[in-house]
């Protein structure tokens, strides 16, 4: 039933939705030309289309707008530049690799202005076979731009028509996501689940949690319309995601010293209970997105809380008839009826209901969205060997200039060194392990998809016939553009042989040429990731450490902001809580990459995985000891615990000191309250801080012993070597 729902769900998802938008941009014209006998007119009407088409990704709808003006206009200029200067070899030469090199850097702005620059370097590429005239050329240039302003009405109306659609489809990915984190928490309970292998997926999972719901707070929190209109779609699905992001966190807080609990309550098969329970919640959250993707009324599937009561008894039974303290599982209990109440509250905003409801992060959302302005400081800091942008924009630059001229002087053919350079460009990013990646991605989907065209094109003669599957493998491709790199190669490979089918080409011996070609501009990308600028992730890993390190301080500082009562609003513990999340994908993505490295460059692999485990289980308590603390009376928080916590905050700084450079920016630590007027208590809810404050002391202590074995042996690390017993240089 699950994969029905999931197959259903894709048809209702932003994915689809856009590949079905740009489909309908590009094959109209197409077949509206066609009908008057103007074919060609039709495919270059449809490139502009086609290529604003990919530059609208997901975000807020203002940033859409521009982003497709953007690309619109630097297209433009393109093409004429291009038409220009075809007559010259070295002239040609010569913009390729100057347009090359600046479209290339855009990518230091965001990834809209990096998706534009690579749009731009498309149409680059398909103009420069120097064939036609300028007059000819700047024709293709009306076209392309008539194409452009298709699709953008197309755009624009569905985003009048429908302004709350993209925040549903990508409310419900976050929570997906959501669901699938937490069934990875889940597993911790389960004995046969080895704990470390779940920490590496738990923290993969992080990652995508965390890009979902930047692009969620992105769309509906710079839309004014959907925080203030009166309508209330929009309010809703602001309460939806701010619910969404609680109920992260407090999965979060579900963390313990799991080989421990493993040890004194596996026996007992509580666990597996334990276990049941939440992926129960996970199938509720499963539900909710479903519902809301398809625009319906989300109803519960399970009555929790009659689950969690017998969950309860238990738990109480195991106290009663056990000599092991039953306090941490109570604790798991108390989260979990916690993260229940969140999906109860989504089920009542689904419905409408609670519309009183206010939430602060709503009232002060602006303070948690990114800063997308062109700041042209930035370019500017990012000419540097220093800059992996930098670096990415000479190699593509030196790429593509370079095999151009020398494929035009070996007089290679026109089409197949602009497939050559097209692989270069679609295969060449910014590290090595994705550059890797998609060379085998793009080289198996070409083999595969040339020999699915060859097949079609052997066995089905009618035009009519072969136009439909075309249209069908052009949706398929662009729906899972973004999901599923290689199944949109497979099907993109076979619809461009189609297409030129229709021109009288030889589309067999085409698609040979294809594959051979695309083997050629793979290998020149992967060759060049190696020895022009390599931009290995060693390089990377001091700045993405001292980020995570800051992020986490700041956190964990907020446990004194509450106990000095100096939380006038929730606002700062929420902001402090999202850099947490930023900075643990961030670290997490670059031990990605590392992982995918050659083996001789994998020198501090395990150094960098021990200190990934570590952040996330010191994250994980943090916000165990800060919910805790914000749901109990702090009298039970005593000055022997402020002063385990200024020691723990005190290990974060020495450690940020230590691995921080003259360049970086300013590092202030927290000056907060000295001494609590609370009495020392020996009540079970003081002993269970002291030992959660016992752990974030040990891990702060075993992250700044990890810090320096990485200072160590990391080239990284060169500038600000640590002596052996970790003291600050």
């Amino acid at each position: 039933m699950k994969k029905t729902e999931e197959i259903t769900s894709f048809f209702y998802s932003q994915y689809f939705a856009e590949g079905l938008r740009i489909t309908m941009g590009t094959i109209i014209p197409v077949v509206i030309c066609a009908f008057f006998g103007e074919f060609k007119t039709g495919t270059l009407i449809s490139l502009g289309a086609l290529i604003v088409g990919l530059s609208d990704t997901p975000g807020a709808p203002r940033h859409r707008k521009f982003g497709m003006v953007y690309c619109t206009i630097l297209g433009a200029v393109t093409i004429a530049i291009t038409a220009l200067c075809n007559s010259s070899l070295i002239l040609m030469t010569t913009v390729i690799a100057t347009l090359a090199f600046l479209f290339s850097m855009l990518a230091v702005f965001n990834a809209r202005a990096a998706t534009i620059g690579t749009m731009c370097l498309l149409v680059m590429l398909i103009n420069v076979d120097g064939r036609y005239g300028a007059a000819q050329e700047f024709i293709y240039l009306l076209y392309f731009l008539i194409g452009a302003a298709w699709y953008m009405i197309i755009s624009f109306s569905i985003m009048q028509v429908r302004p709350y659609r993209l925040a549903q489809q990508e409310l419900s990915e976050t929570i997906l996501q959501v669901a699938e984190y937490l069934r990875l928490k889940a597993n911790f309970y389960d004995t046969k689940v080895d704990v470390d292998e779940n920490y590496i997926k738990l923290i993969e999972s992080q990652i995508a949690v965390n890009s979902h719901q930047e692009n969620l707070r992105d769309i509906l929190f710079r839309s004014k319309r959907s925080i203030k209109d009166t309508t209330k779609e929009g309010r809703f699905l602001s309460l939806i995601f701010n619910d969404v992001i609680d109920l992260f966190e407090q999965s979060m807080t579900t963390h313990y010293d799991y080989d421990k609990v493993r040890i004194n309550y596996g026996p007992s098969g509580i666990l597996d209970d334990i276990k049941a329970v939440i992926l129960k919640a996970t199938h509720e959250l499963d539900n909710i997105a479903y519902k809301i993707n398809a625009n319906r009324v989300p109803k519960p599937i399970y009555d929790l809380e009659a689950e969690i009561d017998k969950l309860r008894v238990s738990v109480d039974e195991f106290d009663k008839s056990s000599e092991q303290s039953a306090i941490p599982l109570k604790k798991i209990l108390i989260n979990i009826r916690s993260i229940t109440k969140h999906i109860r509250d989504i089920y009542n905003y689904g419905q409408f209901k609670a519309v009183h409801v206010e939430k602060e992060e709503i009232q002060h959302s602006r303070k948690f969205l990114r800063n997308e302005a062109l700041n042209w400081e930035k370019f500017r800091d990012n000419l540097s060997l220093n800059s992996s942008n930098f670096r990415h924009a000479l190699r593509m630059s030196i790429m593509l200039s370079g095999t151009y001229l020398t494929l035009n002087l070996l007089h290679y053919p026109k089409f197949g060194t602009y497939w050559i350079l097209l692989t270069i460009l679609v295969i060449l990013k910014p590290g090595f392990g994705l550059t890797k990646e998609r060379n085998v991605q793009r080289l198996i989907g070409t083999v595969i998809g040339g020999i699915i065209g060859g097949i079609v094109l052997v066995t089905i003669p009618d035009l009519t016939a072969r136009f439909i599957i075309l249209i069908i493998f052009f949706l398929i491709a662009y729906s899972l553009f973004r999901v599923n790199y290689i199944m949109a190669v497979i099907f993109m490979t076979p619809y461009v042989l189609i297409m030129l089918s229709f021109t009288g080409v030889n589309t067999l011996e085409m698609a040979q040429e294809r594959i051979l070609d695309t083997f050629l501009g793979g290998s020149l990308a992967f060759l060049s990731s190696y020895i022009i600028f390599p931009n290995w992730e060693s390089f990377q890993i001091r700045a993405s450490i001292r980020s995570l390190l800051i992020a986490n301080y700041h956190y964990l500082a907020q446990a004194i902001r509450i106990l000095s009562d100096d939380m006038d609003d929730i606002t700062s513990y929420k902001l402090a809580r999202k850099e947490v999340y930023i900075a643990s994908a961030n670290m997490g993505s670059t031990f990605q990459r590392l992982l995918t490295e050659p083996k001789w460059r994998q020198n501090v692999t395990k150094e960098v995985n021990r200190f990934v485990i570590l952040n996330h289980v010191f994250s994980s308590y943090t916000a165990t000891l800060l919910t805790h603390l914000q749901d109990a009376d702090n009298h039970h928080f005593n000055n022997a615990h402020l002063r385990q916590l200024y020691k723990a905050l005190g290990n974060l700084e020495k450690t940020i000191i230590s691995v921080s450079t003259d360049e970086d920016s300013f590092f202030q630590p927290f000056k907060g309250m000295e001494r609590l007027e609370t009495q020392e208590t020996d009540s079970e809810d003081a002993r269970l801080i002291t030992e959660q404050l016992q752990f974030l002391l040990k891990i702060s202590a075993d992250l700044q012993k990890i810090t320096t074995e990485l200072a160590n042996k990391s080239e990284d690390f060169e500038r600000i070597k640590l002596p052996a017993n970790g003291e600050i240089v």
